[in-house]
């Protein structure tokens, strides 16, 4: 059993966002939908939703409009080539609304970052020039693109 699930929490949207999830995700699945009982004032519409995108799990709340989402805390994406970043990054900001150097903000304002393997290997480069160009061109970007960053480091 995981001992950490992320919760994310909903003003009434939960079922849907779970779904909009798992249709990106491959690997994924619904859980559970756990409904309000009857007798209560809410009975048959959704509390909460369990879920699992490529394998990790996730909760959705419908917590009412207390609480909104922000990027102090995102989902972080770690993809191999161009190809899937721009699939998560078509996917996930439909709706939304793109950030800076990776960032975007889904249609239920959930923060993303969609991340190539590369970007944090040539970050983390002992050469502090090269990951200073690589820092430099991601700086100018929205989505991140490999044969640009890839350059960079190059000079």
């Amino acid at each position: 059993m995981q001992k950490i699930t992320t919760c994310l929490w909903f003003d009434g949207q939960a079922e849907e966002a779970m779904n909009h999830y798992v249709s990106i995700f491959k690997n994924s699945k619904v859980l559970s939908v756990l409904r309000w009982p009857e007798g209560h004032a809410n009975a048959g519409t959704v509390l909460m939703t369990t879920f699992e995108l490529d394998g990790v799990p996730f909760q959705a709340l419908n917590g009412g409009p207390q609480f909104k989402f922000n990027e102090a805390m995102s989902q972080s994406i770690d993809c191999k080539t161009q190809e899937e970043v721009d699939y998560f990054w078509e996917k996930l900001t439909e709706g939304g609304e793109p950030g800076v150097c990776s960032w975007l903000k889904d249609k239920f304002g959930v923060s993303w970052q969609v991340v190539p393997e590369q970007l944090p290997r040539l970050l983390l480069d002992p050469d502090r020039a090269k990951a200073g160009r690589v820092m430099s061109a991601m700086m100018q970007m929205t989505k991140i693109d490999i044969a640009k960053i890839e350059a960079a480091a190059r000079g």
